[in-house]
């Protein structure tokens, strides 16, 4: 005969369940270089479109374009 196995049980602190950390947005960032170069990157940890752009922009200084769009 076998036996039943227990069901297991999510992780509590103090009585309460914790819950899963909600994922990061992930954005794709398309610039385009004063020479006419483009280049692609894909952001993960920025909190908004905002602060995507800005740190496509410090990481690659002298841009002339820059388009950002949510990632699915």
């Amino acid at each position: 005969m076998q036996r039943q196995r227990k069901v297991a049980t999510p992780a509590t602190t103090q009585g309460e369940t914790m819950r899963p950390a909600r994922p990061r947005r992930e954005y794709v960032a398309a610039v385009r270089y004063p020479d006419g170069r483009r280049d692609l990157f894909h952001i993960r940890n920025a909190d908004d479109l905002d602060d995507a752009r800005q740190l496509v922009i410090s990481e690659v200084g002298d841009v002339l374009s820059v388009v950002i769009a949510a990632r699915h």
